[in-house]
């Protein structure tokens, strides 16, 4: 007897069959990133620091090969990041209060030429006033409990900051012990299989950060150069500023734009402040445009629509930390594919078969 033939064609069962993987794979990518969410306290940290990791272990490794003790120079490695970092803040926030009233005023006469040039329309300083005490009493208690909420969220953060650093400093201490530690807990099968992926993952992820770390120098350099020739006081902090907002796409970016802009109001006068915000946009369209794409593409060894791709998908799902956390996890995930294409390679470059003769 012939064999019974099949329900469906060939090519109908293969599409079914894809479907039903890329299905599969959608459910465990949505629990994972559900489970996440629920423990995010922990879970943030633990990425945040793999991060500062990768940016940080070519600077450990020239203290351990110096002769520096590999939990000294760990040490040193977290307390010179703390120190650059709460530098460039100082700096800052220094600059800021120094011309803070500055700004208050700058402010204050920008509202009253607005009011004065509507004023017959029936806006004044003195509407405005009034209004806001009724929005104020209006919404009172919606925003006590907003800033409730608020204080919550900054203690969390800072919580976050702190376990990121510390789990940090072990990271760079013991990662000369990482391989066997994965090895030690991978089935014995594969263990080879999961340390070259892991291998794999993170050179991705390092090259992400040193891409970054290149576009926040240049955008650093080329904001302060542009505020030094307009004079601007406190050029080298804001620029430190930029540098350290940069590892927040777009949003850091515009809110340490729009800090440099408002000193140049405050100090400088409207004129000057239009030439620096035309500095920061330039600057901020020459990364988004040209450097953004190019470089992390290069080094992450993505295409730039997939980095864009990346940064959008991850502020939907987690905000400013998704945008941050996107494109490092899908270098990652790009990494161990590249690993595991070169460990199975598929029938692509096989050999097809003749085509059938016609008769």
């Amino acid at each position: 007897m012939p064999a019974p033939q099949p329900l469906l064609p060939e090519p109908v069962r293969r599409l079914g069959a894809w479907c039903a993987v890329l299905l599969l794979v959608a459910g465990v990518v949505y629990v994972g990133i559900r489970l996440c969410v629920e423990f995010r306290t922990a879970v943030v940290p633990v990425l945040l620091a793999l991060l500062g990791t990768a940016l940080l272990r070519p600077l450990h490794r020239r203290l351990v090969k110096a002769g520096v003790n590999r939990s000294l120079a760990a040490g040193l490695t977290c307390v010179a990041v703390v120190a650059v970092v709460g530098g460039a803040v100082y700096i800052v926030v220094a600059a800021l209060i120094d011309t803070g009233d500055e700004i208050l005023a700058s402010l204050k006469e920008a509202a009253q030429g607005l009011a004065e040039h509507f004023g017959s329309a029936g806006t004044s300083l003195d509407d405005l006033a009034s209004n806001a005490k009724k929005l104020l009493g209006k919404f009172g208690g919606t925003a006590a409990s907003g800033v409730i909420s608020g204080v919550s969220v900054v203690g969390e953060t800072i919580a976050m900051a702190v376990l990121a650093l510390l789990l940090v400093f072990f990271f760079l201490r013991d990662s000369d012990r990482a391989a066997e530690t994965l090895r030690s807990v991978a089935p014995r099968a594969s263990a080879d299989l999961v340390e070259a992926m892991a291998r794999r993952a993170f050179e991705a992820v390092e090259g992400f950060m040193r891409g970054t770390t290149l576009i926040a120098v240049i955008d650093a350099t080329c904001i302060t150069v542009g505020l030094l020739v307009l004079r601007v006081p406190g050029a080298v902090g804001l620029g430190a500023l930029v540098f350290v907002g940069a590892y927040i796409p777009y949003l850091g970016a515009v809110l340490s734009g729009a800090v440099a802009v408002l000193v140049a109001l405050a100090d400088r006068g409207f004129v000057i402040a239009l030439w620096a915000l035309g500095v920061v946009l330039a600057v901020q369209v020459l990364e988004g445009h040209v450097l953004q794409p190019l470089i992390q593409s290069r080094t992450v060894q993505m295409h730039p629509a997939v980095v864009m791709v990346a940064i959008a998908a991850g502020a939907s799902v987690a905000g400013v930390l998704g945008m941050l956390l996107a494109v490092p996890l899908t270098a990652a995930v790009f990494g161990v594919l590249h690993e595991l294409r070169g460990l199975y390679p598929g029938t692509a470059d096989s050999p097809r078969p003749p085509p059938r003769s016609a008769g």
